[in-house]
């Protein structure tokens, strides 16, 4: 199949990879170089398309894409704004059954056992995750990368993971309120995030944040027969009930998760079988986890300014 990639970034470059270690013919655009017109020119020659830029340029390349009836894998989030979920949405219908959203979480050992287990008994949850966005990667600047954009950058946007996680769990959830820290350098822009969410018998919050000094990832549920403690960035899953905790042995090789959603995304464009993953994020089923993104980010009240140094 032959796959044409738009954006040339890290993660663009890593599904370029992954494709071609999948027995794919895979073609690696740059976003800058190219424009929508080279982007949308280099579709002709596509049997499908990866769209791995900024999320404020995705609009126009998913409507090229949809247009030539080509099927996608667009990068998470979907879209920041309520209204441009919508219009995809609309855009994308004929072809979304084909098409894949890069939640390449739901495809982690522990997030799949999670979802597999019996959560109607939780009343309060947590998730969180965080880390120092000035160590992320070598020779990389966060004022440099679309990260740094009040439109379509910041936190909340970044690590929505986190929040995709929660509505695959609970999926009528709904946000009650968002708190953000910002940066005098960034206006606009969240450094850190709590989202609160609610359902019927249901509240937890989801927080995000690009400043403490070591990785966190947890995610915490508490309910009356039992409670799930897991630590991603620890890779150690506990899950407590009556009886006392246990520790489930979930192991993770990281570009697993990635390979197996790309692997997917192959079988569902060439209408081939894919791995049976019940939460396998493809685009029409992935529509209330967009929109409880575009949300939340509309939600956003900045309460307070850091004064962190950020290059």
């Amino acid at each position: 199949m032959r796959v044409l990639v738009i954006g040339s970034g890290s993660i663009g470059r890593r599904h370029h990879d992954n494709l071609q270690a999948l027995g794919a013919q895979s073609r690696l655009l740059s976003w800058r170089e190219a424009g929508l017109v080279g982007a949308a020119r280099a579709m002709d020659d596509a049997e499908a398309v990866v769209i791995a830029t900024a999320t404020d340029i995705r609009l126009p390349l998913i409507e090229a894409a949809t247009g030539r009836g080509l099927p996608m894998y667009v990068e998470k989030p979907l879209a920041f704004r309520p209204s441009e979920v919508e219009a995809i949405a609309a855009l994308a219908a004929p072809v979304a059954g084909r098409s894949l959203l890069g939640y390449m979480m739901r495809y982690h050992p522990a997030v799949r056992a999670l979802a597999g287990s019996d959560l109607s008994d939780v009343f309060q949850f947590a998730l969180t995750i965080g880390h120092d966005v000035t160590q992320w990667r070598v020779n990389w600047r966060f004022s440099e990368s679309y990260a740094a954009r009040a439109e379509g950058g910041g936190v909340l946007l970044d690590l929505c993971h986190e929040l995709d996680l929660a509505a695959c769990l609970f999926p009528s959830l709904a946000v009650t309120g968002v708190e953000s820290l910002g940066h005098p350098a960034f206006p606009g822009v969240d450094f850190a995030s709590r989202i609160s969410l609610s359902a019927e018998g249901l509240a937890g919050d989801v927080s995000m944040d690009y400043l403490t000094p070591l990785l966190h990832r947890r995610t915490t549920l508490r309910g009356t027969e039992r409670m799930h403690d897991f630590d991603f960035a620890a890779q150690a899953y506990w899950m407590t009930e009556a009886t006392g905790p246990r520790l489930l042995d979930l192991p993770l090789e990281r570009n697993a998760m990635f390979l197996d959603a790309m692997r997917d995304f192959l079988a569902l464009a060439s209408g081939g079988e894919t791995s049976g993953n019940p939460l396998m994020p493809r685009l029409d089923l992935c529509l209330g986890s967009a929109r409880l993104v575009a949300d939340a980010w509309s939600k956003r009240a900045f309460n307070g300014i850091l004064t962190k140094e950020i290059p």
